[in-house]
Formats: structure tokens, sequence, C-alpha cells
């Protein structure tokens, strides 16, 4: 006569189910409590709307403001708001992402505000961009808590590796042209040092 194990004879339940068993025994009481109660709120909410309503875009979904948090409030005056609007970065190929900084730290650092921290006013001042690049600046924020962090983000975005090279090759290989003078070559290479102030060449390889 065959003998069939014990634990081959009964009746296995679903993984799933275990898993769930599993997950449950392990919560609070209170805990499991809040959480069931959070779960039929939620079911309420989707019952009582349509799958139009569930699906429409909401002002929820729409991401404002960095991540700094700061006590207290403060106030942007229109006018720097305005001095910040008037060469905002789009991100695309052609502007530099570098000049676009240095142009906003200047303005940035014509004020101070008593009690703010210096990072919470940098990082509330999204309005020097505009396009493809605020929407990378609000897709990011979570991560770029620090005005450190943003800017190292923000150029590894918007001033990749790949420029940074051909930016290096214009000037390892810099020439006067046939028909341009001393003083017109030396201010075009200038213009190539500064595109690339990251180039990390020593000054007397750039003589």
């Amino acid at each position: 006569m065959l003998t069939i194990p014990k634990h081959y004879s009964e009746k296995q339940e679903p993984s799933s189910r275990r898993d769930h068993q599993h997950f449950s025994t392990k919560l609070h009481p209170i805990k499991k409590i809040t959480f069931t109660r959070i779960l039929s709120l939620e079911f309420k909410v989707m019952a009582n709307k349509s799958i139009r309503e569930l699906s429409a875009p909401t002002t929820e979904n729409i991401r404002t403001g960095p991540a700094a948090e700061i006590d207290g409030n403060f106030e942007l005056k229109p006018g720097l708001i305005n001095m910040v609007q008037s060469n905002q970065f789009c991100g695309k190929a052609h502007e530099d992402a570098s000049a676009h900084l240095q142009h906003f730290l200047e303005i940035c650092s014509t004020f101070t505000i008593s009690g703010v921290p210096r990072d919470a006013i940098l990082l509330r001042l999204p309005f020097s961009l505009l396009g493809r690049a605020k929407q990378w600046f609000y897709a990011t924020k979570e991560k770029n808590t620090t005005w450190v962090l943003y800017t190292t983000n923000f150029l590894a975005k918007f001033f990749p590796i790949g420029k940074t090279n051909a930016l290096r090759g214009k000037i390892t290989s810099f020439q006067q042209q046939h028909d341009e003078s001393v003083p017109e070559a030396w201010e075009r290479f200038q213009d190539y040092i500064l595109e690339c102030p990251h180039h990390g060449m020593k000054s007397w390889l750039l003589m």
C-alpha cells in the first residue's frame, strides 16, 4: 500500500493567502485598524467618482516649490522676480547652463533676508527656469534639497560630458584663422574658455 506523506496529502493554501496572513500578523492591532480604515475611505472615495473623474487631471498632481523646509514665511519682491525672469533657461542644447547660474547668483547676491537660510532663498526661485528645465526642477526636487545638490545635478543634466569634451577640443586645438588678427583670435580663445570654466587645464597650458 502506497503511503502519502502528510504534508502532501493536506490541502495547501495559495501562497498569496499565506503571505497576506503573515503580513497581517505582523501589524500592530492599532496600526492594522488604521490601515484598514484608510483603505476603506479610499475605496469609498473611488466608489463615489466616475471613471471620467478618476482619470481627470487635478491640481493635486501639479508639482510646485522646492523640497527645502524653512521656519516662517518670507516675501520675494516683484522687482527681484522680474530680474530673474529676464534671463530664463529652457534647457535647450544651445543654452549655456554655467552662464545662467552665474547670472542667477549675481542677482541673488544683491540681497539677504534675515533669519532665512541661503539655500531656502536660492531653491525657492525656479522663476529663472522655463519649459523643459522647469519640469526637470520639479521632477527632481525631492533629491535637490540643498543648493550644492541642485547645482551639481543641474550642470550634470544641462552641461553633459559630451558638451564639455567638445569645448575642450576647441580649446586644445585652437588656431588663429588666416583672416583674423591677433586680438580677435585672442578674444575668440577667451570665449571658448568662458564657455567651459571647468575645462580642468592649467594656465600655462592655455598660454
